[in-house]
């Protein structure tokens, strides 16, 4: 990231006007930092193309998926996604990052070519559930290499996705859904950014409710039930919906407005 730091994007951001004063000290009292700093990945100097798309997805990789049978569901569903992508004629401007929801961090951005598949070696769902924690680091690291692409003149559209099987059982710094809201609302009133979630049965959590308190619209919310056919088709729509938004800024903005209904 050459000699900028995460911080100096946060407060170009906020000159922008994007970082709203409430998210910018929320970020700063987490002490967050490093961990964005290990997702960021390819430099925007070293990016050829005048626009770019990030595909960013946190995946739960809590003990229940594993206790559920739903380790290779998860992984196929992601895989689908990055194959997809791969697929595209857009694919040399889209960038992918995708991490684990007890904060393993499995490719930071890079070309969604490169982008590592999960499998048996890499993923394991053993952790617990930080919720709100992880997705204020991944949206925090969304913001933050949005807004490097912004300040290098290389327009930028992010379509991030959240997939969880549970509630919050384990975040400490952002312990309340409030806590994030800020940094989500921050992000979708610029018009360039879908923020999507996968809440998947777990028979007591109303994931709509706790996705909406996040601040994600109801219409990028999913609540498939806990069957291998719900998951994959829970999967797929977002895939659709991400192929769709990657297309063209016209694209994008059908997309983010349509929601999963588009």
């Amino acid at each position: 990231m050459s000699d900028t730091t995460v911080n100096d994007l946060f407060e170009s951001s906020a000159d922008d006007g994007v970082l709203s004063e409430e998210s910018q000290s929320v970020l700063e009292v987490a002490d967050i930092g490093e961990e964005i700093n290990a997702a960021m990945g390819i430099d925007a100097d070293d990016f050829e193309s005048s626009e770019v798309v990030l595909v960013t997805m946190l995946i739960d990789d809590s003990y229940s998926i594993k206790s559920e049978r739903n380790e290779d569901i998860v992984r196929n569903g992601h895989n689908m996604v990055i194959d997809s992508l791969q697929k595209t004629k857009q694919a040399d401007s889209i960038l992918a990052h995708t991490k684990y929801l007890n904060g393993t961090v499995l490719f930071p951005y890079q070309s969604i070519i490169q982008a590592e598949k999960m499998d048996n070696n890499n993923y394991s769902a053993d952790g617990g559930t930080p919720l709100y924690d992880q997705t204020a680091i991944v949206m925090g690291t969304v913001l933050a290499k949005y807004q490097e692409f912004t300040d290098n003149g290389i327009a930028c559209r992010t379509v991030t996705l959240i997939v969880t099987d549970g509630a919050d059982m384990h975040s400490s710094k952002f312990n309340t859904a409030k806590k994030v809201e800020p940094l989500i609302r921050d992000l979708l009133r610029q018009e360039n950014h879908i923020v999507a979630a996968m809440g998947i049965d777990d028979d007591y959590t109303d994931f709509k409710s706790v996705f909406s308190e996040m601040g994600i619209d109801d219409n990028w919310i999913l609540t498939p039930d806990n069957t291998e056919s719900e998951i994959r088709a829970a999967f797929n729509m977002f895939s659709q919906s991400a192929t769709q938004a990657s297309q063209s800024a016209v694209a994008f903005s059908q997309s983010a407005m349509g929601g999963f209904g588009n």
